[in-house]
């Protein structure tokens, strides 16, 4: 067999999109093309999965390697797609039998001794999988907890390309995704901590009741942050498709603890008033990184001394 294709995911902003990864082995001078508008980090890819298939003990095909990334008008961005690129690569040379892998989606980096390293996003696209009636997915082991959040999926994880070739080729049981916490999260600030500030304390209430703004002037040291904090304390735990938003945020950007859960409290964001631009509102090349503004989303955005300039 020299044509094989493996399903992965990936990110254009905050969004996932499922992405067909192709692979035609033909004659001619040993060499990998990549096509599909990939970014230099895909580019590298070909490097990182050669070596990454060496290592884990894989014969390299010693023939013209393409692969194409479908839509080939979706741009393509990050290291995502390097366990996918390499299972395909394998189909096609024959080293693996192609029926393992239908309708499995695979996400993943790969070290170049073939270890899968965990990448940022998996959350949502692992929901974008799910969104494409696609219900298996094999992720790094450090991002199974993550992706278990998401509903009616079956998650399995790899810590090597190694581990995947013995599932596909001799049936041997993927990694289990570990344990979610069950501890309770950490409290946060209360306003059962505050005495006295009844004007604030109702403030606080009536906003949080109403969904409202709320601006707290008054002196230098007169509690106004310190009420600020223990806004979320009041609010209501958000419901499972705000809890799911709000932790795909947190996944993009990198700052999902670890503990395999959603995201219930309302975030609070507290940006510094000499934060740039870029801090308030995110951004960055191929895989964009929320900023403040994105991470307070269904939660509470605070600007302390909003008079200084932003």
């Amino acid at each position: 067999m020299s044509y094989a294709r493996v399903l992965s995911v990936g990110l254009l902003g905050v969004t996932g999109h499922v992405v067909e990864v192709e692979a035609d082995l033909s004659p001619g001078l040993p060499a990998v093309v990549l096509t599909g508008l990939p970014d230099t980090a895909l580019h590298e890819a070909r490097d990182r999965v050669r070596a990454a298939v060496v290592n884990s003990g894989q014969s390299w095909p010693n023939r013209r390697i393409t692969v194409n990334l479908l839509p080939a008008a979706l741009p393509k961005h990050g290291s995502a797609f390097d366990l996918a690129m390499a299972a395909a690569m394998l189909v096609s040379a024959g080293e693996l039998p192609p029926a393992a892998l239908e309708g499995v989606v695979l996400i993943g980096e790969l070290g170049l001794d073939g270890a899968v390293r965990p990448v940022r996003g998996v959350l949502p696209m692992v929901a974008a999988a799910a969104g494409a009636g696609l219900r298996h997915v094999i992720v790094p082991l450090a991002n199974a907890r993550e992706a278990t959040v998401v509903p009616g999926v079956t998650v399995e994880a790899v810590d090597s390309l190694r581990r995947l070739v013995d599932f596909v080729r001799d049936g041997v049981a993927l990694l289990e995704p570990p344990p979610a916490d069950q501890a309770p999260p950490p409290p946060g600030p209360d306003l059962a901590d505050v005495a006295g500030q009844e004007m604030g304390r109702y403030g606080l209430e009536v906003a949080a009741a109403g969904g409202h703004h709320l601006a707290l002037l008054g002196a230098p040291g007169a509690g106004k942050t310190m009420l600020a904090e223990r806004l979320p304390t009041i609010l209501p735990e958000l419901d499972d498709a705000a809890a799911l938003e709000v932790t795909a945020l947190h996944s993009i950007a990198g700052v999902l603890p670890p503990d395999g859960r959603l995201v219930r409290r309302p975030p609070f964001q507290a940006p510094h008033h000499t934060s740039s631009s870029a801090a308030l509102v995110g951004g960055g090349s191929g895989l964009a990184r929320p900023g403040a503004l994105s991470l307070a989303h269904r939660g509470v955005l605070f600007l302390d001394d909003a008079r200084e300039p932003l």
